[in-house]
């Protein structure tokens, strides 16, 4: 389980005591790293009862091409660079700001797919 509560220890590297324990809106989760593939979502129960869809993996994107204002769907070919990790690229790892080829040239992520439950992305023009 992933914990977002306060450090153990100070900044010497001293043990610090904690006056509680560890609480329920402290607790975090592991990365959902979506992939290119077939679609498959998964459904997330939040802090509150609320949810989230994370997208596991997609094979299309919602383009939206700048200089019309409009918007396609268009398939996901590769992923071209991630500035998150740079081994994202050779695993084909989708993240808020990859740099993807599409068949409509390349683009940018904007959403956050393991979030979001969906691939938005703006067209670059060369």
């Amino acid at each position: 389980m992933v914990w977002q509560g306060k450090s153990l220890r100070n900044k010497a590297g001293g043990r610090l005591i904690r006056a509680a324990g560890k609480r329920k809106y402290e607790i975090g989760r592991e990365p959902t790293l979506t992939q290119l593939g077939e679609m498959r979502k998964k459904k997330i129960r939040g802090f509150g009862g609320n949810t989230k869809m994370a997208l596991l993996r997609a094979s299309h994107i919602n383009v939206k091409d700048s200089a019309t204002g409009t918007m396609h769907k268009a398939k996901i070919e590769t992923v071209e660079a991630n500035p998150a990790n740079r081994n994202y690229v050779r695993r084909n790892i989708i993240t808020k700001g990859a740099i993807i080829q599409t068949e409509m040239g390349k683009a940018k992520v904007t959403s956050r797919p393991g979030q979001d439950g969906v691939v938005n992305g703006i067209l670059l023009h060369d």
